[in-house]
């Protein structure tokens, strides 16, 4: 398993400026780029985890499928298929969706200032998550994550609550409508 312990720092056009370690970015705050993958069944539904206790930050929180950093000099499309892999124990083929730009503040001193990219993949097979990485995971409707969000937001990590509602709008637009073929040929 590969371990990210630099970022790739980078300006708000996602060009690389430079590399640091990364808890030292999350220290300092300094923008570094990020993936997040949302993978979905044929129903529709999106696969949740909910982050490992022992996590360097929002530890037991519920989020999308895998998220992470890709390593300095490594395209963000294989770092996300690599570390769903690491991560959630399958691969599936991912697609970009959009990509956004987030500063949220944690616990113990912790800030993630991030380039996100954002990618969406099918799957609904076996898995063998990371128990280090993964405490539980499960496929919810997006009516239920909707509504879960609204009435309890902390129960979710700060990244989540930002993208949810862009991937919902994507999957209005495209899930059912074409995404499982695209996929699948």
């Amino acid at each position: 398993m590969s371990k990210v312990t630099d970022v790739i720092l980078v300006n708000e056009q996602d060009e690389p400026i430079g590399v640091m370690e990364k808890m030292e970015a999350h220290r300092k705050a300094v923008l570094h780029r990020a993936f997040s993958i949302f993978i979905f069944n044929s129903k529709g539904e999106m696969l949740l985890q909910q982050r490992a206790q022992g996590k360097y930050h929002s530890g037991g929180l519920w989020t999308n499928t895998c998220c992470s950093h890709p390593l300095p000099g490594e395209d963000t499309l294989h770092a996300a298929t690599r570390r769903l892999q690491e991560e959630m124990g399958f691969t599936t083929l991912l697609e970009k969706v959009f990509d956004f730009v987030y500063l949220a503040e944690f616990e113990h001193g912790l800030t993630e200032h991030e380039f996100d990219h954002v990618f969406v993949g099918l799957y609904e097979g076996r898995m063998t998550p990371d128990p280090t990485e993964v405490k539980d995971y499960c496929y919810k409707s997006l009516e239920e994550i909707e509504a879960t969000l609204l009435s309890h937001p902390q129960k979710y990590t700060a990244w989540f609550n930002i993208a949810f509602p862009k991937v919902q709008q994507w999957a209005s637009d495209n899930l059912m409508k074409n995404f499982p073929q695209k996929l699948s040929s």
